[in-house]
Protein backbone atom coordinates (compact mmCIF):
# COMPACT_ATOMS: atom_id res chain seq x y z
CA UNK A 1 0.00 0.00 0.00
CA UNK A 2 1.39 3.40 -0.96
CA UNK A 3 1.91 6.29 1.44
CA UNK A 4 -1.00 8.15 -0.18
CA UNK A 5 -3.34 5.19 0.37
CA UNK A 6 -2.21 4.84 3.99
CA UNK A 7 -2.86 8.53 4.56
CA UNK A 8 -6.33 8.20 3.03
CA UNK A 9 -7.17 5.18 5.20
CA UNK A 10 -5.97 6.98 8.34
CA UNK A 11 -8.04 10.03 7.40
CA UNK A 12 -11.15 7.91 6.81
CA UNK A 13 -10.63 6.16 10.16
CA UNK A 14 -10.27 9.49 11.96
CA UNK A 15 -13.44 10.90 10.40
CA UNK A 16 -15.36 7.67 11.02
CA UNK A 17 -14.58 7.64 14.74
CA UNK A 18 -16.65 10.77 15.30
CA UNK A 19 -19.32 10.12 12.65
CA UNK A 20 -22.79 10.76 14.14
CA UNK A 21 -24.57 8.79 11.43
CA UNK A 22 -23.28 5.41 12.44
CA UNK A 23 -24.25 5.54 16.10
CA UNK A 24 -26.87 8.21 16.52
CA UNK A 25 -29.02 8.49 13.42
CA UNK A 26 -30.89 5.32 14.32
CA UNK A 27 -31.54 6.69 17.82
CA UNK A 28 -33.08 9.81 16.28
CA UNK A 29 -35.18 7.79 13.85
CA UNK A 30 -36.48 5.59 16.68
CA UNK A 31 -37.36 8.64 18.75
CA UNK A 32 -34.90 7.78 21.51
CA UNK A 33 -33.03 11.01 20.90
CA UNK A 34 -34.43 14.35 19.77
CA UNK A 35 -32.98 16.16 16.81
CA UNK A 36 -32.52 19.19 19.05
CA UNK A 37 -30.63 17.25 21.74
CA UNK A 38 -27.58 19.25 22.89
CA UNK A 39 -25.50 16.06 23.04
CA UNK A 40 -26.32 15.26 19.43
CA UNK A 41 -25.42 18.83 18.45
CA UNK A 42 -22.08 18.55 20.27
CA UNK A 43 -21.28 15.24 18.57
CA UNK A 44 -22.26 16.59 15.16
CA UNK A 45 -20.24 19.77 15.62
CA UNK A 46 -17.29 17.71 16.84
CA UNK A 47 -17.53 15.51 13.74
CA UNK A 48 -17.56 18.58 11.51
CA UNK A 49 -14.49 19.95 13.30
CA UNK A 50 -12.62 16.64 12.83
CA UNK A 51 -13.64 16.59 9.17
CA UNK A 52 -12.43 20.17 8.66
CA UNK A 53 -9.10 19.36 10.32
CA UNK A 54 -8.73 16.25 8.15
CA UNK A 55 -9.34 18.27 4.98
CA UNK A 56 -6.40 20.50 5.93
CA UNK A 57 -3.98 17.62 5.35
CA UNK A 58 -1.87 18.96 2.46
CA UNK A 59 -0.80 15.53 1.19
CA UNK A 60 -4.32 14.45 0.23
CA UNK A 61 -4.75 14.23 -3.53
CA UNK A 62 -7.84 15.31 -5.46
CA UNK A 63 -8.81 11.65 -5.84
CA UNK A 64 -8.44 11.02 -2.09
CA UNK A 65 -10.48 14.12 -1.28
CA UNK A 66 -13.25 13.01 -3.61
CA UNK A 67 -13.41 9.73 -1.67
CA UNK A 68 -14.00 11.62 1.57
CA UNK A 69 -16.40 14.19 0.14
CA UNK A 70 -18.62 15.33 3.06
CA UNK A 71 -21.57 16.20 0.80
CA UNK A 72 -23.47 12.88 1.11
CA UNK A 73 -23.12 12.77 4.91
CA UNK A 74 -24.19 16.39 5.30
CA UNK A 75 -27.15 15.76 3.01
CA UNK A 76 -28.38 12.96 5.29
CA UNK A 77 -27.90 15.10 8.39
CA UNK A 78 -29.84 17.94 6.77
CA UNK A 79 -32.55 15.59 5.47
CA UNK A 80 -33.00 14.10 8.94
CA UNK A 81 -33.24 17.57 10.50
CA UNK A 82 -30.11 17.12 12.60
CA UNK A 83 -28.27 19.93 10.83
CA UNK A 84 -30.08 22.90 9.33
CA UNK A 85 -29.35 23.86 5.71
CA UNK A 86 -27.88 27.15 6.94
CA UNK A 87 -25.69 25.58 9.65
CA UNK A 88 -22.56 27.77 9.73
CA UNK A 89 -20.08 24.99 10.47
CA UNK A 90 -21.54 22.78 7.72
CA UNK A 91 -21.16 25.63 5.22
CA UNK A 92 -17.58 26.15 6.38
CA UNK A 93 -16.91 22.42 5.98
CA UNK A 94 -18.10 22.53 2.37
CA UNK A 95 -16.03 25.66 1.74
CA UNK A 96 -12.98 23.93 3.21
CA UNK A 97 -13.64 20.89 1.03
CA UNK A 98 -13.90 22.97 -2.14
CA UNK A 99 -10.70 24.85 -1.26
CA UNK A 100 -8.88 21.57 -0.51
CA UNK A 101 -9.94 20.15 -3.90
CA UNK A 102 -8.75 23.30 -5.65
CA UNK A 103 -5.29 23.24 -4.08
CA UNK A 104 -4.73 19.46 -3.94
CA UNK A 105 -2.20 17.74 -6.15
CA UNK A 106 -3.52 15.43 -8.83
Amino acid sequence: MSDAELLLHRTIATISQSDPLVKLLEQVRLGRMKRSDPGLRAITDGWIAVYRKSLATPELTKQALRRIDPTPRLAVLIEEGIVSPDHAEARELMSDFNQAIARAPV
